[in-house]
Parts: C-alpha cells; sequence; structure tokens
C-alpha cells in the first residue's frame, strides 16, 4: 500500500517533470475508477499543469481546467515514462494514460486483484470527500501533540487500526503503523484508551521520526524503485520469523481480522 512517504516522493519526482507542461492526451482504460461523471478527464486535454500536490496518500495535478485527482488505494500507483524508456517499458495493468505535450506519459496502474484506483475531476481537492474529511498529518510541520491526542482520545479502537485510520491521522498505512509501534514499544492491540501519558509521548515522538525519516530518506528515489526501497528500511513489517534489530527476539508475525501485524514480543509488552 503507498503511504504518505512515497507518496510525497513521487509528487517531488512529477512535480520536477510536469509543471508548466499541457496534457496532449488522457485515455482512460478502466472506466470504474472515474467517480466524477460529470467531469470526465479527458475534458483536462490542452490544460496546462501548475503543479502536484500530496493529500494523505491521494495525488492532486492543479491544471487551469481543474483539479486531477488520484487516489491509490491499496495497489495503485504511477509509472512515468519519458520517450526515451517508453519503448522498453513492461506491459502493466493501466487504469488511466495521460500523455504530455513533450512526449512523456504517465501510466496510473493497478496491481491488486480488485479495482481500489479513484480518479476525479474537480474544482478544489476538498470536493473529494475521502481528502475533506482526512486527518491531520504527520508530515506537516504544524503536526503537534494535540493533534495526535485528538486521534487518540480514550477511545477503545487498537491503537494499530487507529493509526490507520485516514480519518484521524492522514498517510499512515499498514508498514508504517508496525514501524511506529516498534519505535514506541507498544503492542498492536492495545487500545488508545488504555495508553497513559508517557506512551502517549513515546507514540507522538516514534510518529513524527518514524514517518518523516522516511519522507527524507525517499527523496530523490525514483518512482519505479520506491516499493523496493521502502521494504528494504523496514524494521520488523514483513520481517516474521527474523530476529527483532533491538533484542534478538523473534519477529512474529500475526494475522487478525483479516489484516496483519509484524512485532517483536519483547520489545512491544
Amino acid at each position: 500500500m503507498p503511504e504518505s512517504p512515497e507518496v510525497q516522493a513521487l509528487v517531488e519526482f512529477l512535480d520536477e517533470r510536469v509543471a508548466g507542461r499541457a496534457i496532449s492526451a488522457l485515455d482512460v482504460i478502466e472506466f470504474r475508477a472515474v467517480k466524477s461523471r460529470d467531469r470526465p478527464p479527458g475534458e483536462l486535454i490542452g490544460a496546462r499543469i501548475a503543479g502536484v500536490r500530496r493529500f494523505g496518500k491521494h495525488i492532486g495535478f492543479d491544471t487551469g481546467a481543474g483539479w486531477l485527482m488520484i487516489g491509490f488505494g491499496r495497489n495503485g500507483w504511477v509509472r512515468w515514462h519519458s520517450t526515451a524508456d517508453r519503448a522498453d517499458a513492461p506491459p502493466t495493468p493501466e487504469v488511466m494514460r495521460i500523455g504530455l505535450d513533450d512526449g512523456a506519459e504517465m501510466h496510473i496502474v493497478e496491481t491488486g486483484d480488485f479495482l481500489a484506483v479513484t480518479v476525479a475531476v474537480v474544482e478544489a481537492p476538498s470536493d473529494v470527500a475521502g481528502i475533506a474529511a482526512l486527518g491531520p498529518d504527520p508530515l506537516a510541520p504544524e503536526f503537534s501533540p494535540e493533534d495526535l491526542e485528538r486521534a487518540l482520545g480514550k477511545r477503545r479502537k487498537m491503537i494499530k487500526a487507529l493509526l490507520q485510520e485516514q480519518t484521524s491521522l492522514a498517510g499512515i498505512g499498514n508498514a508504517y503503523s508496525d514501524e511506529i509501534l516498534h519505535r514506541a514499544r507498544l503492542p498492536h492491540d492495545v487500545h488508545a484508551a488504555a495508553l497513559d501519558d508517557d506512551a502517549r509521548e513515546r507514540l507522538f515522538q516514534a510518529v513524527v521520526a518514524v514517518m518523516r525519516t522516511a519522507a527524507e530518506e525517499r527523496r530523490g528515489v525514483s518512482p519505479d524503485r520506491l516499493k523496493q526501497t521502502k521494504a528494504s528500511a523496514m524494521v520488523v513489517h514483513g520481517r516474521g520469523g527474523e530476529p527483532c534489530p533491538v533484542c534478538g527476539t523473534t519477529i512474529v508475525d500475526e494475522i487478525f481480522a483479516g489484516a496483519s501485524a509484524q512485532f517483536c514480543p519483547a520489545c512491544q509488552t
């Protein structure tokens, strides 16, 4: 699942290459992805892109004719093709293809078993319901302990699920929630209501450190390498059966309610 550090790196990569360029072609291959039926993406042909921005795990292209908003869901992504590499690109399950006036192309792809990518043309990003409802973003400079406290409250909900709840905190998914909880030394299944002041402070520090460090480390990595770079940097996520790098205890891989968690049973008591 794309999460905010990788999406931010993608946005910076694209913004550097598409700002000032005009959309020369826009082909929708999977029409079920389009959520703005009254404004089809094709109406943006000829529009010039002012820039690209991130909204949680969504991206938006700011054009003179409106915003082109893309939500990646669990397995969506953008594959960039310059004029030089397009002929060598492997076939991919495409949702939409965007051509630019310099010959480059952006291919919006979905690699999962079901379609989760969404596409919409809107006047403002907040016209997309999922973006309007986003909680505070840990990558934002103004993110504060008070923002986290409002997200946690005294809720009787597992902290791992709460971290991934986009209306509470924007941009955190399954992988980084595991990393955050390991750094904070908290079990994945503890309820927010059970966290004392010390645990809440550790959690805030972990959220900021993990997410911002990841964003800095992903900066400058090409979109086709971001997934592998992210996986290689994980401390516990995806490493079930391996030793914890902190204490050497075997990392546990647990499946619950259709989700998964990887954690150290010694560090995260």
